[in-house]
């Protein structure tokens, strides 16, 4: 069983690469005006902020969604955690410039542990 939840995440590991190529290419048509460099770090920066995040509390349900509706649904709910937790951690004070690195982080930590806490229970680990 380690061997497929090792494929299953290759395979899907490939797919937002491919994810993050297609958000480039098409920032880059978008903004054709714009440096290369700097289309590359807004893709990148929209990939950290919440593809990644949202990939990891959607991977939950990788046995009943596919990879594109965990993908789309994940983007918006990591937005909109983003968005509110941004708010609330404005309110208690913490500087907005901390919630770039804090919150991807915190999320993609909190759905990898729940990821890896249901994989054990399944016994797959």
């Amino acid at each position: 069983m380690k061997k497929e939840a090792f494929d299953l995440f290759k395979r899907e590991m490939k797919y937002l690469g491919i994810a993050l190529a297609a958000l480039f290419i098409a920032l880059e048509i978008a903004f054709y005006k714009e440096n290369l460099l700097a289309v590359l770090r807004n893709a990148l920066s929209l990939f950290w902020l919440f593809v990644l995040p949202g990939y990891f509390i959607m991977l939950y349900w990788h046995e009943n969604l596919g990879f594109l509706e965990r993908f789309f649904v994940g983007f918006a709910v990591a937005a909109g955690i983003t968005g509110v937790f941004s708010y609330y951690a404005g309110l208690i004070g913490l500087n907005i410039k901390y919630h770039v690195i804090l919150f991807p982080i915190v999320m993609i930590l909190v759905g990898a542990w729940v990821n890896l806490k249901e994989l054990k229970k399944d016994s797959i680990y």
